[in-house]
């Protein structure tokens, strides 16, 4: 059986994506990206997101995902 994804947050700008990507995975935890037009520009893309970008983890490490990311508490 695998692991059902969780919704982390959603946001706008490439800049974002690859920040939060970057934390979650140095920190063991596997990253999702999800939406519309994502990657579209290629890899390393840092503008607007018009859409958004879901990040979505793991559900076992959700609550620990979040913990990482202190801009998510507020």
């Amino acid at each position: 059986m695998s692991e059902q994804w969780a919704l982390l947050t959603k946001v706008f700008s490439g800049l974002e994506v690859d920040t939060l990507r970057a934390t979650l995975e140095e920190e063991g935890i596997p990253a999702l990206v999800r939406g519309f037009g994502v990657g579209m520009f290629g890899g390393g893309f840092q503008g607007p997101i018009n859409d958004g970008a879901e990040i979505l983890v793991p559900e076992s490490a959700l609550e620990r995902a979040r913990n990482l990311i202190p801009e998510l508490d507020e």
